[in-house]
Order: structure tokens, then C-alpha cells, then sequence
């Protein structure tokens, strides 16, 4: 698989990919293989699926107050399926444990990205 058809799936799977995650393949193509096949690893069906996984890096992702990746994870849990009630259950962990901030900015970008999606 080429490296353009590589960052495609990548899109499919997170979304928005950042720039220099593009020009990283010009930059430093083993560090961007590298990247790629732990992408790979990670992001494949195991003991959890694709779809809790993504579930669980939006809630990181809110945790952790980065509106980047949480706008990046949301845009790509669409593709996969994820439900706006699946997401809503994340923030309210991510809420537990880190606070309102981190609730507010991930329902933030649900509402953005998810905000008129019907319900499964």
C-alpha cells in the first residue's frame, strides 16, 4: 500500500489529519512507516473494536482539553458507525474523572460535529 492510499485510511479512521503528520512522509518517511504501522496495530479490531477505541481516544481527547484531536477523533467516529449516544457516555467518564472543562469540550465538538445525526 502506497503512502497516499495509507494516509486516505488514516482519514477514515481519525478524521483530520495534521499537516505535519502529512509532510512528516516527505520529512521522514521511516519515522512516518513507523507511525504508520503502529497506527495500524492500534487502531485494528481486538478485545476492544475500532469503535470503543475511538470512543475512548474522543474522551482523552476532551481530558485532556486539546481541541485538535478532539475535533479530529470526532470527524472520524462518523465513518466507523459510532452513535452520538456512544460519544455522550464517554464525555460523562471523561467528566468523572476530569472535570466539567473536559465535559464542555467534548460536547462541544459533539454537537459540532454530531449535533443533528439521528439516533440509532
Amino acid at each position: 500500500m502506497g503512502m497516499g492510499e495509507e494516509q486516505k485510511k488514516l482519514e477514515e479512521k481519525i478524521g483530520k489529519v495534521p499537516v505535519i503528520f502529512k509532510d512528516l512522509k516527505e520529512t521522514d518517511p521511516d519515522l512516518y512507516g513507523k507511525v504508520m504501522g503502529l497506527d495500524q496495530m492500534i487502531w485494528a479490531d481486538g478485545a476492544l473494536s475500532r469503535q470503543t477505541k475511538k470512543i475512548i481516544a474522543i474522551a482523552i481527547a476532551a481530558a485532556l482539553r486539546d481541541g485538535h484531536a478532539v475535533r479530529a477523533q470526532m470527524a472520524g467516529a462518523g465513518s466507523l458507525g459510532v452513535s452520538k449516544e456512544e460519544i455522550e457516555e464517554g464525555l460523562r467518564v471523561a467528566f468523572l474523572l476530569a472535570g466539567m472543562p473536559a465535559y464542555v469540550h467534548g460536547k462541544t465538538a459533539l454537537e459540532e460535529y454530531l449535533g443533528n445525526r439521528p439516533r440509532k
